[in-house]
């Protein structure tokens, strides 16, 4: 069963405390801090590249880019994990990949909002005709069909629908807790 994991924890965990070792040496010694070991890189690069084939990451175009996020990320925080907390670093370092993913496709999203608000608001009528086009009769297709087959409005509907449901489903958190509350309040005010 051994052969099915492409992260061995045991040697991934062996790997982190000897560079955790080597930077205390380096550190007492006022020298400069080793660099991470090969080891450990290939680790964090096979766990990224592995959670990037889940189900909900998968069919990204961006993939390659939230694997490089992930193993950023995992190198930006490596220092923090400390060996004699926890004995399971393909955890630690699997969420903090998990989370680079989700901020990724947080920005990519936001990026493709802005060029679709660009495309959809662009008053493209001024670059569509050339000088000798002075009757108007020609039209950049392209162009009309980028501005009405935008995904821009159902886009902007269903960020507004996320938010009146997001709105409505905290009303009715707050009131069933409301309910919950004058009902125990009701409870022990009316046992004499």
């Amino acid at each position: 069963m051994a052969g099915n994991h492409y992260v061995n924890n045991a040697d991934f965990l062996k790997a982190l405390i000897d560079w955790h070792t080597k930077i205390k040496e380096a550190e007492d010694a006022g020298e400069d801090i080793p660099r991470v070991p090969n080891f450990v890189g290939e680790c964090l690069l096979k766990i990224a590249t592995h959670l990037s084939y889940k189900a909900n990451f998968i069919n990204y175009s961006y993939r390659e880019d939230m694997i490089l996020d992930g193993v950023e990320n995992c190198l930006l925080y490596i220092r923090n994990f400390d060996p004699a907390k926890s004995s399971n670093p393909f955890s630690y370092f699997t969420q903090i990949i998990y989370y680079a993913f989700l901020r990724r496709i947080a920005k990519e999203k936001k990026q493709s909002y802005v060029k679709q608000k660009l495309i959809h608001q662009m008053p493209f009528e001024l670059f569509e005709l050339q000088d000798h086009d002075e009757d108007g009769s020609y039209a950049n297709a392209y162009l009309a069909f980028m501005q009405n087959n935008s995904d821009f409005d159902d886009f902007i509907e269903r960020k507004n629908e996320k938010k009146k449901a997001a709105k409505a489903e905290k009303a009715a958190k707050e009131k069933n807790a409301l309910e919950n509350l004058i009902g125990e309040e009701d409870d022990s005010q009316g046992v004499i």
